[in-house]
């Protein structure tokens, strides 16, 4: 199953188990099971601290499955399926946990989740698919949680292996997440944000915590590439720097494959943003995570404080701010379109992409983005319609003349998508006006995917900083906005061309001015205290 250099990276792992540990395989005489034996074994020759029992025909598991048991515990966590593709850490880190191997978690968290007050138990089953860079963090963080916590239980399952069971609970999106058979969460989540979404009394006090905060000398709110380069060049100037970011690593989380960031050949999305966290870690940088916020109230004077208001209730104060919030996918603005987000409009073709195998789908967007979705969605999906709005598509030569090398690929121009029509519980298909000839026209469906470009996060910006009629950031040559003390940067402003090595100079750029505005800027004077 595996090949001779994982078999030894796998054994040079697998040194760090603590204790013994047992795989206990359920399985029937499918082809899968035989590979899922032969990952089991492998797992077993790697290290004389893991056995493995196997049980045929098993009535109370999925088939086929396996559990990874610290022997002569309950500790335990499941996987339905194989493992493998982006799901291969989560079984070498699993492995790991349930083996006793600390885990590199803060150890505050860690007491979080061993202390959650639960009634009963919570048994979580997280739906992946072995393309899906945004499923790993859900897989892990809910392993981790069922290993530390007795009353936590969690299976992975591939939604792939276990298409019927996907279609009779309607799951059109991975990572999703399901807590005592009810839907729980969908998309990327880490341990802190599942936390907080169990331990309701995490915010109050966390909002606690912040407002205890003194002030920042710079405060980054933002937490992708332009966020992380400003946190660290400001931190290298011996500052006070703060980070508060809804979830760090921004669009590059969403992204797969990364192949022009300059002396990096090729990386992925998730691999980057964990870099960069860790990067930022190196200094003594203040990383508030899962914070959003929502008014940003400037210096009233040179020298002064400005706040930012977040959505626990905290405030935050800094000399100097750097705005660095990102973008999203852009809706395409149809009725129909929020009503089946998830049942059959999807953002991601990577992560969704399996769910959709031998089926009919659309891409809306005939930029690289679209172009790129239309191309690996071939290779999975039954048939292909892609609809750019505009007469001629806009994305790269070589991606064009790779697209209408596809048997499985209709290419529809000048096609402006009207509404996402559904029976109530999933796409059916989609209707588009003919721009040419002002003809409407339905497309029978089973999924839609939607990549029409970016469209900055700054409505919290509103009356606050001058925006552009798209709603970015005017920045000037020095990063700096309409306000002073305040500065911004990557794709949240008007800089152009929206590109992970730009935002990384943009922010390291918006940080020296937030220094240079520092040096020249004398404090303001406080207040007297009334005698």
């Amino acid at each position: 199953m595996l090949d001779q250099g994982m078999k030894a990276q796998l054994k040079a792992y697998l040194e760090n188990l603590r204790v013994p540990i047992e795989l206990i395989a359920h399985v029937d005489d499918g082809a899968k099971s035989r590979e899922m034996l032969d990952l089991l074994e492998d797992i077993v020759a790697a290290s004389a601290k893991v056995s493995l029992s196997v049980k045929n025909g098993s009535r109370e598991a999925r088939v086929p499955s396996f559990d990874i048991v610290r022997t002569g515990s309950d500790v335990a966590v499941t996987f339905a399926g194989l493992p493998m593709g982006h799901e291969f850490t989560s079984l070498v880190l699993a492995l790991l946990q349930v083996g006793g191997h600390p885990p590199r978690v803060e150890a505050d968290v860690i007491e979080q989740v061993k202390s959650l007050p639960i009634d009963g138990e919570l048994r979580f089953e997280t739906y992946f698919s072995l393309s899906c860079q945004n499923c790993p963090d859900v897989v892990q963080a809910l392993n981790l949680m069922s290993i530390l916590n007795p009353k936590i239980r969690h299976v992975a399952i591939d939604g792939a292996l276990f298409q019927k069971e996907v279609e009779d609970r309607k799951i059109m999106a991975v990572p999703t997440v399901l807590l005592n058979g009810e839907p729980f969460a969908q998309g990327r989540m880490g341990l802190e944000e599942i936390l907080a979404k169990i331990d309701t009394g995490a915010h109050q006090r966390e909002a606690e915590k912040i407002n205890a905060k003194s002030e920042f000398d710079v405060l980054v709110v933002g937490g992708g590439p332009a966020g992380a380069a400003a946190a660290i060049y400001a931190a290298r100037k011996g500052i006070r720097t703060g980070v508060l970011s809804e979830r760090f690593g921004g669009q590059v989380l969403d992204t797969m494959d990364i192949e022009n960031f300059i002396s990096v050949s090729h990386t992925e999305g998730p691999k980057l943003a964990t870099a960069l966290e860790q990067h930022v870690k190196d200094y003594e940088v203040d990383i508030m995570n899962l914070q959003r916020a929502t008014k940003l109230t400037p210096a009233s004077e040179p020298g002064g404080l400005a706040e930012v208001a977040l959505e626990n209730g905290a405030r935050v104060k800094a000399r100097t701010v750097i705005l660095a919030t990102g973008a999203r996918w852009r809706q395409m603005g149809v009725p129909g379109e929020e009503t089946y987000r998830n049942k059959g409009v999807a953002f991601c073709p990577h992560c969704d992409g399996p769910l959709f195998k031998g089926k009919r789908v659309a891409v809306v967007g005939g930029g690289n983005s679209g172009v790129e979705a239309a191309i690996d969605l071939a290779g999975i999906v039954a048939h292909v319609t892609l609809l750019e709005f505009a007469p001629e598509l806009r994305a790269d030569a070589v991606l064009q003349r790779k697209l209408y090398s596809l048997s499985n690929v209709t290419v529809i121009t000048n096609a402006q998508t009207t509404e996402v029509t559904g029976n109530g519980e999933k796409v059916t298909g989609l209707t588009y006006k003919d721009r040419i000839h002002d003809v409407t026209h339905d497309i029978a469906l089973d999924g839609i995917f939607v990549q029409i470009g970016l469209v900055p996060n700054t409505e919290w910006l509103k009356g606050t900083l001058a925006l552009s009629k798209h709603g970015e950031i005017e920045v000037d040559a020095r990063g700096a906005t309409s306000a002073p003390g305040v500065f911004a940067a990557g794709d949240c402003t008007t800089v152009p061309y929206k590109q992970i090595v730009i935002a990384m100079g943009e922010g390291s750029k918006a940080a020296l001015s937030a220094f240079d505005h520092l040096i020249r800027t004398p404090l303001a004077a406080e207040p007297l205290a009334a005698e």
